[in-house]
């Protein structure tokens, strides 16, 4: 079981946490899981970008991207060279590193 690591972030997980997670979930269903409020306006569907986040170790372990996915990205704030949606990206077998971004292209929150 792969370590994933969601770096600290100011609004939701002030802390970071690390968590294990099974090979095939979605960086989105172990963050729900674990009870990181990870913004999903189109409930995992592949519809929209609020799941945008950041892979800072690890990308190329995860499932590759698909067009749909990376038609989606191009309207995320913030995109990275290794920015996937946690909805589509499937943990493989090392441990990841994850930032999941301040601000998503609908949901802005000033303070806490």
């Amino acid at each position: 079981m792969p370590n994933i690591i969601f770096h600290p972030q100011k609004f939701i997980l002030p802390n970071g946490l690390s968590v294990k997670g099974k090979i095939g979930d979605t960086i989105l269903d172990i963050a729900l899981k674990n009870k990181i409020k990870m913004e999903h306006a189109c409930e995992k569907s592949c519809a929209c970008c609020t799941c945008h986040c950041i892979i800072r170790k690890g990308f190329y372990s995860l499932s590759p991207c698909k067009e749909k996915e990376e038609d989606l990205l191009d309207k995320a704030w913030g995109l990275e060279k290794y920015s996937r949606l946690g909805c589509q990206a499937r943990l493989g077998k090392e441990d990841i590193e994850v930032e999941i971004p301040l601000y998503t292209v609908n949901h802005v929150k000033e303070s806490n």
